[in-house]
């Protein structure tokens, strides 16, 4: 006899299986990052086929079979019809899914990821979205990812020589963001080691605070200009493939 299990779940991807099934990732609030099959859900007799689609929370219920677990049932909580409307703002939510799903691994609940899947998409969804924010979503989701999976950045030391850099930085100090060190360096640090080839202006530091301290007020307040943006971009892309890179050969050295 199978046991039914029934929790919360965002739908962050989905994939076409055979000729009427579909695997779902799901990130539940009670089990953590799941795989989900959904037989025969392409039909259009599927019971299951109008509650469970990508970017949907759900309550959803399942089995566990001997090589997938079986979805059973699926009833949808928030359809998030403003994200779905916009293709802006739905390539941001398939940038987030992209991100969960490289960055997270094995089937462990955590309540930090799950409040902030639910803060970041209820803004996604948000009436009136400043199109400022837009640029802003995603690096505010992906750095406290990254602080709550052990990744948080060093924004107020030198990570290597521990120098305090203070709330106020000075426009004059050339700042440096190292991945290897996990987080902003002094000149004379880079100088000695060569390791961080992204020059961080104090502007750029403060938004990644601002991110970590999921002030989104006052970020939305802030005159954030073009190269501003480029540089969160820069140093975003760059420590997180140092970071997937780090995982990946820490999965072949253990394997």
């Amino acid at each position: 006899m199978f046991i039914h299990y029934r929790t919360q779940g965002f739908i962050f991807k989905k994939e076409d299986r055979g000729e009427a099934d579909q695997l779902f990732g799901v990130y539940t609030r009670d089990f953590g990052k799941l795989e989900i099959l959904g037989r025969g859900i392409r039909k259009i007799s599927s019971k299951l086929r109008s509650g469970a689609e990508v970017f949907y929370l759900n309550e959803i219920e399942f089995i566990q079979g001997k090589v997938h677990k079986t979805l059973t049932d699926a009833i949808p909580i928030e359809k998030f019809t403003n994200l779905r409307k916009d293709l802006k703002r739905l390539a941001i939510a398939y940038q987030i899914s992209e991100t969960l799903d490289n960055l997270v691994k094995g089937q462990e609940p955590d309540e930090k990821i799950w409040q902030i899947l639910n803060e970041i998409f209820q803004t996604l969804n948000t009436n009136n979205l400043k199109p400022k924010a837009y640029n802003l979503i995603y690096y505010y989701f992906l750095w406290n990812l990254l602080s709550i999976l052990g990744y948080q950045s060093e924004l107020y030391y030198c990570a290597l020589c521990q120098k305090k850099f203070g709330y106020s930085l000075g426009r004059c100090e050339k700042l440096y963001f190292s991945p290897k060190e996990g987080g902003i360096i002094c000149q004379n640090c880079f100088q000695k080691v060569k390791n961080g080839k992204k020059v961080v202006s104090s502007e750029v530091v403060k938004i990644f605070r601002l991110f970590l301290k999921k002030d989104w007020p006052t970020l939305l307040k802030l005159k954030i200009g073009p190269n501003h943006l480029k540089s969160i971009e820069e140093i975003s892309s760059c420590y997180l493939s140092f970071i997937l890179n780090k995982s990946y050969s820490d999965i072949r050295i253990n394997s």
